[in-house]
This record gives structure tokens, sequence and C-alpha cells, in this order.
């Protein structure tokens, strides 16, 4: 049985962020907070859930048990969830290895994505009610568990007419897709087009999709490999204008392809290195490069002449600090969330490649998300 916690904060460099749960925790409550919520009395007989916690930093493969939590109890403002179905993503393995740029105070649940059944509201709960499928507003709140008392306010609704594996991948690689699609450059249908590396990744897959539905031609870089013209095919299928192989940025015949595709507005790195720099020499004059991820662990190196004969503009995104910069305003994510659901709703949205595992299987689903050339999404199913 997990030991009683006093206080557990999610904490960034500047130190702890608040609880979710805060009438149960010591740590103050501020307004971007958002962690891990358990905690519970001494002497309490709480009911339990199975959930995948870390005690340790360290191979999420080692460090990662399936073990029995606590639930605390549902306070006038919280609501009880029961998990259905929560990814792994890369940057829940950064977490667990202590290299992400926010970290939980340990022990930790594993976890910053995923989809719940409400099951139970507090006596002061306006906006949800039992039956209501949720996700997070934020990351850390520890969605590898099988159910959770949360704060009203830490969540929030979709339709659950939706699959359930949509549901599931929404809140982060969807989301960063279309903030980079929207935020950055003023893209028109028919005329403009993006660029962009790891065009096989989640994020990269749902930029195909939104660009598609709003007419934005794509052309989407992936690496080689054995199954390169089974992946090109799916990702044309899915809406992509092109499918090119990196090498083919650094020959002739990407001349080719401008002569029938116009010159990227905007180029999305999720990868750095020298893929980073090959995206940025294909901008056309003032064109943007947005940095959302660094899959090849090696620094973005921009070339003097595209800043300065250019004028290219280097930005970067996380969608963890876009939801903090717009939690005042709820209506903008809603906004949001809503125009994806219904991309969805229409079939123009789908989720990435999922292999669903069972909770007990976890080991199998973490082993399988840290190998190379992962083609698909590891999703535990509660």
């Amino acid at each position: 049985m997990w030991l009683p916690l006093h206080t557990l904060c999610l904490r960034s460099r500047t130190g702890c962020r608040g609880s979710v749960v805060a009438a149960l925790l010591q740590c103050p409550r501020h307004r971007h907070a958002n962690v891990s919520p358990f905690s519970h009395s001494a002497g309490r007989s709480a009911q339990a859930c199975k959930a995948l916690l870390y005690r340790t930093h360290g191979d999420p493969s080692r460090v990662v048990q399936l073990e029995d939590v606590d639930i605390p109890p549902v306070g006038a403002k919280d609501v009880l969830v029961k998990v259905l179905a929560a990814p792994v993503n890369p940057s829940d393995m950064n977490m667990i290895q202590g290299t992400y740029a926010i970290l939980p105070d340990l022990p930790a649940v594993g976890g910053n994505e995923g989809v719940a059944q409400v099951i139970e509201v507090g006596s002061q709960v306006k906006s949800l009610k039992a039956g209501d499928w949720v996700i997070p507003k934020d990351a850390g709140l520890g969605t590898w568990r099988t159910e959770a008392v949360l704060a009203e306010d830490d969540v929030i609704s979709l339709p659950n007419d939706i699959p359930l594996l949509s549901a599931a991948t929404l809140g982060v690689n969807p989301c960063t897709a279309f903030r980079m699609l929207s935020d950055f450059e003023d893209l028109k249908p028919g005329s403009d087009s993006v660029i962009q590396n790891a065009a096989n990744s989640g994020v990269g897959q749902a930029v195909i999709q939104i660009a598609a539905a709003r007419g934005i031609n794509t052309i989407n870089v992936i690496r080689d490999r054995p199954e390169f013209t089974q992946l090109s095919d799916r990702l044309m299928a899915m809406g992509a204008s092109h499918v090119i192989k990196e090498e083919t940025l650094r020959r002739p015949e990407i001349k080719e392809l401008f002569k029938t595709c116009p010159k990227p507005k905007l180029a999305l790195n999720g990868v750095g290195g020298k893929s980073a720099t090959e995206l940025l020499r294909h901008l056309q004059v003032g064109g943007s490069m947005v940095t959302y991820g660094g899959m090849s662990k090696q620094p973005v190196t921009v070339p003097v002449s595209a800043l300065i004969f250019k004028d290219v503009k280097v930005r970067g995104f996380w969608v963890t600090q876009w939801k903090r910069d717009h939690s005042h305003d709820g209506r903008v994510f809603r906004t949001m969330l809503d125009e994806l659901c219904s991309l969805i709703q229409q079939g123009k949205l789908t989720a990435p490649a999922c292999t669903e595992v069972g909770l007990q299987e976890y080991r199998k689903a973490l082993d399988t998300a840290m190998q190379p050339f992962t083609s698909t999404k590891q999703v535990l199913i509660m």
C-alpha cells in the first residue's frame, strides 16, 4: 500500500506549482497550478485504485511499478473519475527520466494525457455531471491509473460520442498542431504551404489532417526506412500533399517539387540538428520555423544567410506553457477543443496509429515506446 503523502507538488525549475486537490495538500494553490493529486489523511480507511508509480527518476521500464494507491474523499469542488485510456508520450518518458522542464515531487504517478469518465461530483460542481468524459487541462495529473479525485477546474469535458482513442490522445499532439498552424503565420488556403519533419509523429499526423481540412499544402519529411513506401502511402491517405525522405531536402529534386508547390511559409521542427537546418533553407523569405521537439537531441543551427537575406523567424512552442498562459480565459481552450472535436466527428481528424495495452502489461508499453522507429502510439487501457 502506498505511504501517505503530506505534500505532493509539481515543480518547475522555480519550485512548487500547487495542488489539484488543495484542501488535502499543504502546498499552497497557485492560479496556474497542476500536480498529481494524491494524498490521504492518516488513519483513514480509503478506497484504492491501481496506479503506475515511480519513486525515483531513471529508466521508465525499471523505476515504474504498478501499485495500490488510496483515493482521497471527493471534496465539494472535486470529481471522482474512472480513467478509460491514457497514452504513453515522449514527455511522459522524459518526466520519469528526470529530464523534462517540469517534474513532480516523488513518488509520482506517470502520464500527462488521457480521457476519463466522471463517476461522482462534489456538491458545488457546476460544469460536470456523472457520465461526462473529461481530459486534463494541464500536465501533471498522473493519468496512468484506474481512478482519481480531481478538482473540477483541472479538467475539461469532451463529447463522449467521439472514438475513445481520439479522446485519449487529443490534449497534447492535436492541440500542439492546431496552435502552430494558427499562431505563427497567416496561412491562406490553396496558396500557402507548410514543411515539417517528424511527419509520422503524433503531432505530424495531426498537422497533416488539420492543414488538409484548411486547404493548406504540406511537405512532409520522414527518415528513410524499410517500410517507407507504406508509411508514405498512409500519410498521403491522411491528406499529405507531399511525403519525402530527409535526404531529398539536400538533393536537386527538391527544386522540382517547388515548381508545383509554393515554398513553405511555415516550418515545423520536432527533430533538431541537421534536419532543422534543412527546413530553414527551404523557407520562403520572412517565413517562420517553430521548434516543438528535439528527437535527435542535437541543437538547432541557423545559417547566417537565412537570417540576413531571408529574415526568417526562429520560434519555439510548448503546449503546456500555452495552456498556462491562457488558463485565465477558458474560452480559448474550449473553442480549440470544439474545433478539433468537430473535425473528429466529420472524419477529418483521426487518432494516430495506436496499440492498446492493458494496464497490467505496462512494461511492454513502456519498452515499446522507448524504441526507435516506433510506428504506433502505446495507449494504456484501464
